[in-house]
């Protein structure tokens, strides 16, 4: 961006940006470093977001784990991964998992593991294992469930 923005054009922008859709403290830096705003007057707008409530890392956090556990399944692992990578603290993190039901994680992997076991078109049964195993434990469901699944599916 060749732009230059005044505080107050920059400031607004940000409220838009954060408006639009949950962000995280590293984002909203990003952006504003690829703004070209000088480290004083990023500091002065992430601290005006947080206070005008535009910025929150814990309902961030939250909004994040359920859309990525309702809409790409992904399990607990990889949910707190990806919100470490976005340097979210680990309060928020234990925060956010929380909000999961113990009921529905297992429902939703055993679905996952059942639907994705169909459509593995594999006939040697330890490749087939193996694709399974591959694929729970990419999307950040815990070892021991993936495992215990597999051979439950897979005798």
């Amino acid at each position: 961006m060749n732009n230059s923005y005044t505080l107050e054009e920059a400031i607004k922008k940000l409220e838009h940006y954060c408006a639009y859709q949950e962000r995280c403290h590293k984002e909203v830096t990003q952006k504003l470093i690829q703004m070209q705003m000088i480290p004083e007057v990023r500091d002065h707008i992430v601290v005006h977001l947080l206070e005008h409530n535009f910025l929150n890392e814990e309902r961030y956090a939250k909004a994040f784990v359920s859309g990525k556990f309702n809409i790409k399944k992904w399990g607990k692992q990889r949910l707190k991964l990806e919100l470490k990578r976005k340097d979210i603290s680990s309060y928020n993190i234990s925060a956010a998992l929380k909000i999961i039901d113990e009921s529905d994680y297992y429902k939703t992997f055993n679905q996952l593991a059942e639907k994705k076991l169909e459509s593995i078109k594999e006939s040697d049964k330890f490749k087939k294992k193996k694709k399974l195993i591959d694929y729970l434990l990419y999307r950040g469901w815990e070892t021991h469930l993936v495992y215990d699944k597999v051979n439950e599916l897979i005798p």
